[in-house]
């Protein structure tokens, strides 16, 4: 089975060699199988279906939108930073953690809210003083639901096809771009505005417009993974698996548009 980008979805059933669910009778191991059947899905359990994907997705942004909105209006803005770490902390829990625990995503999920509400505050406002628009952060929403269904499309017609070698030059350059921004953060240290990832400038342009591109296509591979885990008979409680890990891309995707339109705005 090709490698996954998104670090959520390592999580999702994996059967030896070949694609999950085809020509292969080892039975596949499954976020939160029962250790009594060895590791394999109890004959108890319903297989996930994509309501259930559909559904597990909803309540999730549902719930990071709520928190979010509150504390965008609040104005509680300065809990962006806290919300960060903890999310950051929750995260990594979610994904190494053996058993599917729902009230632990949403957890992640009301404290992402947070953390996007704060954060679009603070770079909303200077450029609402600046333009005396205030549409930036409904700028930024539809952009994000607009990328995210287009790229349902694209993979759902075929265009582009998730092959083995797709996923890892995707995986390649998200790395890339991470090790950037840790490299900027670093260097923010040392020289004022780092390696000019974030200033706005046009270095700063072009590296929010690669990241978008990024995100976008990291889009068809949680869809491929998805569809795989489905088709694997995964049960339906790796469902909150996958809108976890979707939701995880769908944040950074807004912050990155949000970015980018600050930027153009403020020009």
């Amino acid at each position: 089975m090709r490698t996954i980008s998104n670090p959520a979805f390592r999580n999702l059933p994996v059967r030896g060699g070949g694609y999950a669910g085809f020509n292969n009778s080892t039975p596949a191991s499954f976020p939160g199988a029962d250790p009594r059947y060895g590791g394999a899905l109890p004959t108890t359990s319903r297989p996930m279906t994509v309501d259930d994907v559909v559904t597990k997705t909803g309540i999730t942004l549902a719930v990071l939108a709520a928190t979010g909105v509150a504390t965008y209006v609040s104005g509680w803005w300065a809990l962006a930073l806290p919300a960060a770490l903890i999310g950051f902390v929750l995260a990594l829990v979610v994904i190494f953690k053996k058993m599917v625990s729902p009230p632990l995503i949403l957890a992640y999920a009301a404290v992402e809210g947070v953390f996007l509400g704060g954060i679009s505050g603070a770079i909303a406002r200077p450029v609402e003083r600046l333009t005396g628009s205030g549409s930036l952060v409904l700028e930024a929403v539809t952009g994000t639901v607009l990328v995210f269904a287009g790229m349902l499309v694209v993979y759902k017609t075929g265009a582009v096809k998730v092959t083995p070698r797709f996923t890892k030059w995707i995986t390649g350059a998200l790395i890339g771009v991470v090790g950037l921004m840790l490299v900027n953060l670093i260097a923010n240290f040392f020289i004022p505005g780092g390696l000019h990832l974030r200033d706005g400038g046009p270095l700063a342009i072009v590296f929010s417009l690669v990241c978008i591109g990024i995100a976008a296509f990291s889009f068809l591979i949680d869809f491929d993974a998805a569809d795989e885990a489905i088709r694997a008979g995964a049960p339906e409680k790796t469902a909150w698996y996958i809108a976890f890990g979707l939701t995880v891309t769908l944040v950074w995707l807004y912050l990155e548009i949000l970015r980018l339109l600050s930027y153009l705005q403020s020009e």
